[in-house]
């Protein structure tokens, strides 16, 4: 007979159907400048047909990655970005109703994959200050909570765990043995990581993405890093041939091309840089202190700056709700300067 899982039937999902072509894209915390045009061309140069009729072959740039990150490959999982090493892990390490703890604001997938798998997310909401307080995590993190997710830095808020906070919420995690998920999506926007946590316990993950400084959200690629036998349960559940043979070539190069990856992050300082100074100098408050994004408190109707960006200066931004005391405030991606320089001469514009 016929059956449609109700789970499904009443998640609620936004498919964004936007046409972003020919906008500047500051909107979901790409890189609006990308990668150099002529690595780009270099790269490519080396597809051949062969390349491009085989499914994709992953041990090699398993082992090219565990180089870099100075592990070997059973601590890691390839996946088609990391949003699909975070869905797998939800389904491996929780039960139906089984009891998930993450932050809120954060990114919106962990919820989404909570209520489509019929778990029960629970959430512990920043404070009015926009800070967050790991005792309130604590308090949540119950005898009968399965996993813990965190952010680092958290998307949007842009806020960091120091080691002794996150070391405090190990502790309980393993006393209470509940599995903890770091997401490092927004790794190598700032210097701090907990990678060494999922390379030396059981029941640790680590899941990062190529997307934000690697530039390749069009490619789709991401990794898990964890315990072996933990990663061997996230390698279960993938699709075969899960990661494509581009995606792998690109990163590869970039890996293996340290001047590439020291420009992308000369460059994005670059830019973060001059937006602070200037949102200062024009009386801006801001929040975000990692990650490639900011928190904007506008002094006008910030939805409606939105829509101007839009429609006068095709520049893409988002305004988010109930921020805190900073209100409704845009979000806007951190790129380079000349691309903030085009933001803020957009916003002392609008903004008025």
């Amino acid at each position: 007979m016929y059956y449609l899982n109700p789970s499904l039937k009443n998640l609620v999902r936004i498919f964004d159907q936007n046409e972003r072509k020919g906008y500047l894209r500051l909107d979901l915390n790409e890189n609006p400048g990308g990668l150099p045009q002529d690595f780009v061309k270099e790269v490519l140069a080396e597809v051949t047909p062969s390349m491009v009729a085989q499914y994709p072959e992953t041990k090699h740039f398993s082992e090219t990655l565990a180089e870099f990150l100075h592990t070997d490959i059973k601590h890691l999982c390839l996946v088609n970005g990391s949003s699909e090493g975070i869905r797998y892990i939800i389904q491996a390490f929780t039960s139906v109703h089984g009891r998930i703890v993450g932050v809120v604001p954060s990114y919106f997938m962990f919820q989404v994959y909570s209520e489509m798998y019929d778990r029960e997310f629970i959430k512990v909401p920043y404070n009015e200050d926009l800070t967050m307080d790991v005792d309130n995590i604590i308090k949540e993190m119950t005898d009968d909570t399965q996993l813990l997710i965190l952010l680092n830095p958290n998307n949007p808020m842009g806020n960091v765990y120091t080691e002794e906070e996150f070391e405090k919420l190990l502790r309980v995690a393993k006393e209470k043995q509940i599995t903890l998920l770091v997401d490092e999506a927004y790794h190598y926007f700032y210097k701090g990581t907990f990678i060494k946590y999922a390379l030396e316990n059981a029941h640790v993950f680590i899941t990062r993405t190529f997307s934000k400084l690697f530039s390749m959200a069009g490619c789709r690629l991401g990794y898990v890093v964890g315990w072996p036998e933990g990663v061997k349960m996230v390698q279960k559940l993938c699709t075969p041939h899960n990661t494509n043979a581009f995606a792998m070539m690109f990163a590869e190069k970039i890996l293996q091309s340290p001047e590439i990856l020291n420009a992308l992050i000369d460059n994005f300082n670059e830019g973060r840089q001059y937006l602070l100074d200037s949102l200062d100098a024009n009386g801006y408050a801001h929040k975000g202190e990692a990650g490639n994004f900011l928190f904007v408190k506008t002094k006008t109707d910030a939805p409606a700056i939105v829509s101007k960006m839009k429609a006068d200066k095709k520049i893409l931004i988002k305004s988010y709700p109930n921020v805190g005391n900073f209100g409704t405030c845009l979000r806007v991606t951190i790129g380079e300067r000349k691309y903030m320089e085009q933001f803020m001469e957009a916003l002392l514009e609008l903004d008025q």
